[in-house]
């Protein structure tokens, strides 16, 4: 075996390992606390409640080990047993080198590399959420989701890939360049159009009733914090599951915020409020023009990286490619499917990073609900209830927190808000 492929196999390897390792870290973490309720959180939740957020967390944490061991099997078949290789010359041979042809390879492998994690899908959705009482999902809505996805990637995807593919042989070695340019223009133009065009693909949008007291309240909130929006609308996000959110899309005319019909089921008036104050706090604090920009940046890096593999032989070799040189999309596509198989086992070890600077995001969006609110108490009320709906894990290991938490837990955002109190 190659050099860098033993190393590839060894990153993939150790990343498997570490998330069992973390997963069954957290399991005993929990269990530890599993037979009362923790002092921290008397009269915050009941014992009954307790008890099932445990069992839903340890069901979850089971099926994720489950999962990520089956993900890292397939993908060192895939990588290792040739079949890529074997795949990408057979692809050739029948269908040529153009560039229509090597975006259809592209989307093609990408759709039958998903095809595998269809049944860990499915058992998600329709045994462990149902076991818990969060599935309302039917399997004609599930279907249909799965058809429409593909059906969007056909109109969008497959495009853009040719359009890539294309500014190799326009562009030179420049070609990344224009390519990272045309997919953040891209990712851009979905950002302003989705929630016109796409997400009522998908999920039913409601403006709040005119007259009511709750759209009342929430407009003057948006005046109040100068926060631009034309709609508030609810979603019928009920229609597939019984966890809640909120959250706003979109870009200019097109900005609206939404309300899933399940929080405002399980929230009142004032603790929706907060919850919105804190949407808007990201939009304040800048918070959705950083991590844009931080995915812009991603983009480029990203494509850089592809260009530059595309000329390494050895690259190639390790896993089982012929190397050309040259600025032809046939020449890149290897490199480009390879890198996207790898980047996974690669971006997970910075993660605890990432989400110590999202963590960060969400204790000031909490400080500006608190200020905006002029108390604490709406936000606090309403976290601790949506930790209660959601089975939410109150006592995560913190490594495994680092992991993979984005927000911080409900505790450590309790404490942050009485401090800016």
């Amino acid at each position: 075996m190659p050099p860098f492929a033993i190393i590839a196999l060894i990153l993939i390897l150790a990343r498997a390992t570490t998330e069992l390792w973390l997963s069954r870290l957290n399991q005993r973490h929990v269990r530890a606390d599993a037979n009362e309720v923790p002092p921290a959180f008397h009269g915050i939740i009941d014992e009954g409640t307790y008890r099932r957020s445990v069992d839903y967390t340890l069901a979850k944490s089971r099926f994720g080990d489950i999962a990520n061991v089956f993900d890292a099997v397939v993908l060192i078949a895939v990588l290792f047993s040739g079949v890529l290789p074997w795949a990408f010359g057979k692809f050739s041979a029948t269908f040529g080198t153009s560039v229509w042809a090597m975006a259809g390879f592209l989307f093609i492998t990408a759709t039958a590399l998903n095809i595998p994690g269809s049944p860990f899908a499915w058992y998600a959705q329709f045994k462990l959420e149902e076991r818990f009482g969060f599935n309302t999902t039917t399997m004609k809505t599930w279907v249909l989701d799965r058809v429409k996805s593909f059906l969007l990637a056909i109109l969008l995807g497959y495009p853009l890939l040719a359009l890539v593919l294309k500014l190799i042989e326009w562009a030179g070695s420049n070609w990344w360049i224009w390519a990272a340019a045309v997919v953040i223009a891209f990712q851009l133009l979905l950002l302003l159009i989705a929630p016109a065009v796409i997400m009522p693909l998908f999920n039913k949008f409601t403006p709040l009733p005119q007259g009511s007291t709750l759209r009342e309240r929430l407009f003057a909130l948006a005046q109040r914090t100068d926060f631009p929006t034309r709609s508030i609308e609810v979603m019928d996000g009920s229609k597939r599951s019984r966890h809640s959110n909120a959250f706003f899309t979109g870009f200019g005319r097109f900005r609206k915020i939404v309300l899933f019909d399940t929080l405002i089921a399980q929230l009142t008036e004032p603790e929706l409020e907060s919850v919105l104050a804190h949407e808007i706090g990201h939009y304040k604090k800048r918070h959705v023009l950083k991590l844009l920009g931080v995915s812009i940046a991603g983009v480029f890096v990203a494509f850089a990286a592809v260009a530059w593999l595309a000329r390494q032989q050895w690259f190639y070799h390790a896993f089982g490619f012929g190397y050309h040189a040259g600025f032809a999309a046939a020449n890149v596509v290897p490199a480009m499917l390879l890198f996207a198989l790898l980047a996974g086992t690669i971006s997970f070890w910075f993660s605890p990073l990432i989400h110590i600077w999202s963590r960060r995001f969400e204790y000031e969006a909490d400080a500006f609900a608190r200020t905006t609110m002029g108390e604490a108490q709406p936000l606090v009320q309403a976290l601790r209830k949506l930790t209660e709906k959601n089975l939410s894990n109150l006592t995560p290991h913190p490594l495994y927190s680092g992991f993979y938490y984005s927000h911080p837990t409900l505790l450590e955002r309790e404490r942050a808000l009485q401090t800016t109190a």
